[in-house]
């Protein structure tokens, strides 16, 4: 029974963070984002996002961002600077070529950080990419 259950491997989707300026904050706020990278729109994404440290976790938040179309990206949230020395995971489910795909998309603690950033196409902008 096991060995007839496919799972399809999660290729060309991201969880980056970027840095980007927020009026309402009047300051650089780290905001994060899931990026479709493939050739098809992706359906009923959805994303749980939650951060731990040895002794303390954050509350579980849930995102329904909807479909996304190739090639673009939606912003799930903004992320304090307290919890970046926190492990935050950020689970994603989404449906594409009729089929359920899932990852754990994973930042380490303190690697959310300007002087890890690497150009982020799709966003055009300097960001870190989950793990």
């Amino acid at each position: 029974m096991r060995k007839d259950i496919e799972i399809p491997k999660v290729e060309n989707s991201y969880i980056a963070a970027v840095k980007e300026w927020d009026k309402d904050f009047t300051e650089k706020q780290w905001n994060v984002y899931f990026i479709n990278n493939r050739e098809d729109t992706i359906d009923t994404v959805l994303v749980l996002s939650r951060g731990k440290s040895e002794d303390k976790k954050t509350s579980t938040l849930r995102h329904n961002l909807g479909n996304i179309a190739p090639n673009t990206a939606a912003k799930i949230e903004f992320i304090t600077s307290e919890v970046l020395a926190f492990t935050n995971e950020y689970l994603v489910t989404f449906f594409a070529e009729n089929k359920l795909y899932e990852r754990k998309f994973i930042f380490e603690p303190n690697s959310i950080s300007e002087k890890n950033s690497i150009k982020i196409p799709i966003l055009e902008s300097e960001g870190i990419l989950a793990k």
